[in-house]
C-alpha cells in the first residue's frame, strides 16, 4: 500500500467514528500510556486535535502531563518552510485555530527542538515497521529530524498498523511506538 491509499483509507475509516467513540477510544489510548515507561522525562511534546478531522482526543492525555508536572511543549506551523515553532503551554497560552483548522498557540515561551524528551505524533495510517503517514506536507518528519537521536516517538492511532506501506523516503522519520485503544506497538529501528 502507498501512502495515498493508506491516507484515503484511513480517512474513509475516521469518518464511520462517532463522537462518542472518540472520546471511548481517546481515554483509552490514554490509559494505555500510563503503562509505558516514559515518565521521568521532563518536556513532552503534544498536538492539539483537529476536531474536524476526527482525530484522537488529547486532552486527556494533556490531563496526565498536567498531573505529573510536566512541561507541556505545543506547536505553531511555519507554511512558507514546512517548519514548526515549539512553544511552552502555560496558563497565559492563547490559542487559536490556523487556516487549516489546527489549533496552535499565538506565542509565548519558545522551546528548542533539541530539549524535546518524547513527542506524541500525529498520523493518518502507520505501518508494522514504524513507518507513518500523516497529512502530506511533512511538518512532523522535519521537526523530528531536528531532535535529539534519544527523543522517544509515539504515534496515536485509533487503528492497526498497515502490512507495509511501500513508497517511504529518506527523509521519513519512522515512530518508535504506537499506541492504541487496545495496546501498545514498539519498532525497533
Amino acid at each position: 500500500m502507498d501512502k495515498k491509499e493508506a491516507r484515503k483509507k484511513s480517512k474513509e475509516a475516521r469518518k464511520l467514528i462517532s463522537q462518542e467513540e472518540i472520546e471511548d477510544k481517546s481515554l483509552a489510548i490514554a490509559n494505555q500510556l500510563l503503562r509505558m515507561d516514559i515518565w521521568d522525562k521532563l518536556y513532552y511534546h503534544l498536538f492539539l486535535t483537529i476536531e474536524e478531522q476526527k482525530e484522537i482526543n488529547t486532552e486527556y492525555i494533556l490531563q496526565i502531563l498536567a498531573g505529573k508536572d510536566k512541561e507541556i511543549v505545543i506547536s505553531k506551523c511555519k507554511f512558507a518552510t514546512l517548519g514548526m515553532t515549539h512553544f511552552l503551554l502555560t496558563d497565559n497560552t492563547k490559542i487559536k485555530k490556523n487556516s487549516y483548522n489546527v489549533p496552535e498557540p499565538v506565542d509565548g515561551l519558545e522551546v528548542p527542538d533539541a530539549k524535546i524528551d518524547v513527542v506524541f505524533v500525529p498520523l493518518l495510517a502507520y505501518d508494522k515497521q514504524g513507518n507513518r503517514v500523516g497529512y502530506g506536507k511533512g511538518f512532523y518528519d522535519n521537526f523530528l529530524s531536528k531532535c535529539k537521536p534519544e527523543t522517544i516517538k509515539i504515534g496515536l492511532s485509533f487503528f492497526p498498523p498497515e502490512e507495509k506501506i511501500e513508497d517511504v523516503s529518506e527523509s521519513d522519520v519512522k515512530l518508535d511506538f504506537c499506541v492504541t485503544p487496545e495496546g501498545i506497538l514498539q519498532f525497533l529501528n
